[in-house]
């Protein structure tokens, strides 16, 4: 199935020329290249062009293409497999953006919808089609999504991105559960459809889906997934984008009124596809699942076509070099092996591997400087600092001194809260932020401890924040622990509900203590020799500079100033405090995003936790305090002359300062226009 479309790319080439000619302006250009597929970086002058690989599928002529761009176009040697199944190809000067598009359209490939806010790439079972315990190969059934979903009306300005799993058993290897959408093909009773959830994410605030049917009829699948996209188009927050997710309109109604709206678009999305063929898919009750090991193969296993298996590939923090893929293509053609599959873990699996043929590719594997994967590699890492805008930590540097150890313990590193590496599914998992300490900002890692996104499993429990200097020292003390307490055949699962996150919080407590003496020595972030700072280059790029995190906070305080003084004007107390109020949390969210902090919900929660965050930002949330403490006099007796000198232009000028703290920290942030106040 070829997902390119050349007329499109004219079409890019063309907002890129303008762009670059300055008669496009920045905004609504970047709107357009994250449509298509192309991020900025932390470095000015060259993108990332990210490559939608549905279920991670790939074959040998498009190996060849991503290797073709890498070598002509970008600026970097590695290629890079994404926890969403896409390949990443860095450091491509924007001019050249269109041109490789091109070359991976030759080959059936597309960057379109693989950033902003649209369906991104559907992940899969990695074993999908080839698993003797799967009810149906659900790699057509995701072809139908991707046909019926990309470039479709509805799905292309959502409220925020929109992520999709499908699997084919109740195992669920693609781990629908963290996914705002999941799709697992079931039996009940000898009879097969599909169980739908809903509602699930990663990032700030983790949350499990939701079941939304238990059996779904395989006619009505396509109208399922279309409701629940359009309840996020609906009624997803767009004015906040960080609760523009799914996951947050199941908090705003509940789980019963979720169902209520789900039920409601279920029955018009029904009816619209009534009179449409749908495709039927082959069933069979499967295998015994209850001894699969699940998730992505770690050694060669056989399929359940006779005489043929899963050949694994271990990539190191999922990297490729452009020679390494030259090589690979070489060797499946050689062998006759069509097609191979990105998998969540960062790695290649090759598909329909001949018996007889094990020893050869392996063999041939080494040769090019690839291996299987080794107990103890299962390590995933995003790119944090080393190219991502929102990078606080170096991630990648952290994930290469670290080890599952002996019991082979997935361990995922993220550089920020928003958990790309998908840190609350691993045994292990850890994502950067700063503390301060001591009057000095020190790296750390927040630890996820015990999570397992598949069938039976759950999301970490949330454990203690570890100087970044400390979190190896952490780490090992978790293995050891595990180790030495884990009852026979016990999984690192349930041995953390078994041991409590009380007493695992307790057994590395010693770790989170920091002196004054302490201090220098935990200064530096893993890789750097100089004191860690916090050098996020703006609020990122998954929604567009018009929903950048901290400039969309900053328009929405205008509009809130607005109502304010509406508000004191008609002598409608509560109302104008109120107002007073979410200016507060929005600036404080925005003080806590610059600072490296995970923004919290609640006003007071905010101004406390800013007591960790640098000191324009700490003296500000002081400041806050006391507005607010003031302001909630004006609720018993209310003057509208009174508010708008004692509290009103105090609030006003501490945006203004607040914004300058903003903008201090991040020299990239332009917040004039959200400042300026309405004429």
């Amino acid at each position: 199935m070829s997902l390119a479309d050349f007329a499109e790319i004219d079409r890019y080439e063309e907002s890129v020329n303008a762009f670059l000619n300055d008669e496009m302006d920045a905004a609504r250009f970047m709107a357009y290249r994250l449509q298509h597929g192309c991020y900025g970086q932390r470095q000015d002058g060259v993108h990332m062009l990210r490559i939608k690989l549905p279920g991670g599928n790939i074959n040998a002529d498009q190996i060849e293409a991503v290797a073709d761009i890498l070598g002509n176009y970008s600026q970097h040697d590695l290629a890079h497999i994404s926890t969403r199944q896409d390949f990443q190809v860095h450091y491509i000067p924007l001019k050249d953006t269109p041109l490789a598009m091109r070359r991976l359209a030759e080959s059936g490939l597309t960057t379109r919808e693989a950033c902003g806010n649209t369906v991104r790439n559907i992940s899969a079972c990695p074993l999908a089609g080839v698993c003797e315990h799967e009810h149906t190969d659900i790699n057509p059934v995701l072809d139908t999504a991707v046909e019926r979903f990309l470039r479709h009306p509805l799905t292309q300005h959502l409220p925020r991105k929109f992520k999709m799993s499908f699997s084919g058993c109740e195992t669920d290897c693609a781990q629908g559960m963290m996914h705002d959408l999941g799709v697992v093909a079931v039996n009940r009773d000898g009879k097969f459809g599909f169980k739908i959830v809903a509602g699930g994410g990663l990032g700030h605030k983790p949350h499990e889906a939701i079941v939304v049917e238990e059996f779904l009829e395989e006619k009505h699948l396509l109208a399922s997934i279309e409701a629940v996209i359009s309840i996020h188009h609906k009624y997803s927050d767009r004015k906040r984008r960080a609760r523009a997710r799914i996951k947050f309109v199941v908090d705003k109604f509940g789980v019963d009124g979720f169902m209520e709206k789900y039920h409601e678009e279920f029955t018009r999305t029904k009816l619209a596809y009534a009179d449409q063929e749908y495709k039927t898919f082959d069933w069979k009750v499967g295998a015994d699942s209850s001894n699969k090991t699940a998730g992505a193969p770690r050694a060669v296993i056989e399929q359940k076509q006779a005489g043929l298996s899963v050949f694994p590939i271990s990539l190191v923090l999922g990297d490729m070099s452009a020679e390494q893929m030259y090589n690979l293509v070489a060797v499946m053609r050689e062998e006759n092996i069509a097609n191979a599959r990105a998998t969540q873990d960062q790695n290649l699996i090759l598909l329909n591997v001949a018996n007889d043929r094990i020893d050869a590719i392996r063999n041939a594997i080494t040769n090019i400087g690839l291996s299987e994967p080794k107990i103890g590699d299962d390590i995933v890492a995003c790119p944090g600092t080393t190219t991502c805008r929102l990078g606080i930590t170096s991630s990648r540097v952290a994930a290469g001194i670290v080890s599952g150890g002996q019991h082979d313990l997935r361990l995922r590193v993220s550089g920020c809260h928003n958990g790309c590496a998908q840190p609350e599914t691993g045994d292990i998992g850890i994502y950067g932020e700063g503390k301060r300490k001591h009057g000095k900002l020190i790296p750390h890692y927040q630890m996820y401890i015990g999570g397992d996104g598949r069938g039976t499993g759950g999301l970490a429990l949330k454990g203690p924040s570890i100087p970044s200097a400390r979190i190896n020292t952490a780490i090992q003390r978790l293995k050891d622990s595990y180790s030495n307490e884990a009852a026979a055949n016990e999984s690192f699962y349930d041995w953390t509900r078994r041991r409590g996150m009380g007493d695992i919080k307790e057994m590395l407590s010693d770790l989170t203590v920091i002196s004054e003496e302490d201090v220098p020595s935990i200064l530096a972030d893993h890789g750097e020799s100089v004191d860690f700072k916090v050098l996020q280059l703006g609020g990122g790029e998954c929604a567009g500079a018009s929903q950048d995190f901290v400039a969309s906070r900053f328009a929405e305080t205008a509009y809130e100033r607005d109502c304010r003084n509406s508000f004191a004007a008609q002598n409608l107390a509560d109302e104008a405090v109120e107002c007073v109020e979410q200016i507060g949390l929005m600036v404080g969210q925005s003080l806590q995003f610059v600072a490296g902090q995970k923004h919290d919900e609640t006003l007071d929660t905010v101004l406390n936790s800013l007591s960790d965050a640098p000191k324009s930002c700490a003296d500000l949330a002081v400041e806050f305090k006391a507005i607010v403490q003031a302001a909630q006099a004006f609720r018993e007796d209310f003057d509208s002359m009174s508010f708008n000198e004692t509290i009103a232009s105090k609030v006003d000028v501490w945006v203004t300062q607040s914004a300058a703290a903003c903008q201090e920290i991040d020299s990239q942030l332009d917040l004039t226009v959200s400042l300026e106040k309405k004429k």
